[in-house]
């Protein structure tokens, strides 16, 4: 086994986050994990918070926009390339994708994520499928 890791983006989605959006997953180390998120044109993620992991987000392609909150403090981000955002432990978010093309970002989940059960589900500020 190689002490390190390369991985190319891949062309299929590796599995379907809890949140809806099609997740790749990219390197892992002990402290932390990547992956590319996509959401398709026109669509909105579940709203969801982690139990114990926290994120950042780089937007790549696409327009979109990010619902964050705690219940006493929320917000609306504006989401296109170039766009860095976090997500804090404890923090509920919900996204979702403009109408011309596919929101795509790139995500570091510290620590790395421990599996299914680590989303749960939360209302959110757009109505999900």
């Amino acid at each position: 086994m190689k002490p390190f890791d390369t991985v190319t983006l891949p062309s299929a989605s590796d599995l379907l986050a809890p949140d809806g959006s099609e997740v790749r997953v990219l390197c892992r180390l002990s402290g932390g994990g990547m992956a590319h998120f996509r959401l398709p044109a026109g669509q909105v993620s579940r709203a969801v918070r982690h139990r114990t992991v926290e994120e950042i987000w780089y937007v790549l392609a696409g327009v979109g926009e990010m619902w964050r909150g705690n219940g006493a403090v929320q917000a609306v981000t504006k989401l296109s390339p170039g766009t860095c955002l976090t997500i804090p432990l404890g923090i509920a978010f919900q996204f979702r994708a403009g109408t011309a093309e596919p929101l795509e970002a790139v995500a570091i989940t510290m620590p790395p994520w421990p599996g299914e059960d680590e989303a749960e589900f939360v209302p959110g500020n757009w109505d999900a499928p």
